[in-house]
């Protein structure tokens, strides 16, 4: 049996989104039970020259929706990545949730061969729609999902691959 771009796509995005909702709910958690600000969780980062947290947030949320936007031609909503609380990027993951969930299977029924072209700074590259989704938006959107998760293990989160994976039904 054939895999559909909805179930390569949609499912996917929702699932990790969800797991980095609870993420963040485990950083802020462990913040409080020490004592500290869990919005300063917000602000860390790995490397003085990555993102903060709040950046990897941002990034997963768009790389979800643009992602989407790309392969259905369905305008995604924009977000003016000025979150400074924990309370402000789950807002951000509810509002991305929203989105990618509201995306149905018709609407990505032809993604597979639609052209898709990337375009920033000095990088452009054409894919096909099924190449783009599985060798450039997946990879990217768990990398932002995957940096996240890594700077909240570095600011002390007791965090383990099981969180990361999420619970399973």
């Amino acid at each position: 049996m054939a895999i559909s771009m909805y179930q390569a796509s949609v499912p996917v995005f929702a699932r990790a989104l969800q797991v980095l909702s609870g993420l963040l709910d485990k950083g802020a958690e462990h913040a409080r039970s020490q004592g500290q600000d869990p919005d300063a969780l917000v602000r860390a980062r790995l490397a003085p020259d990555m993102l903060t947290l709040a950046g990897q947030v941002q990034r997963a949320s768009d790389s979800s929706k643009l992602a989407l936007q790309r392969l259905t031609g369905i305008e995604a909503p924009r977000f003016a990545d000025d979150e400074s609380t924990c309370a402000q990027l789950q807002r951000r993951i509810a509002d991305t949730l929203a989105y990618v969930n509201s995306v149905t299977e018709d609407q990505l029924a032809e993604a597979q061969a639609r052209e898709v072209v990337i375009r920033f700074k000095d990088f452009e590259q054409s894919f096909r729609g099924d190449a783009y989704l599985l060798s450039f938006a997946l990879p990217n959107f768990f990398f932002h999902i995957t940096t996240a998760y890594d700077i909240l293990r570095h600011e002390g989160v007791p965090l383990g691959k099981r969180d990361y994976l999420g619970p399973y039904r």
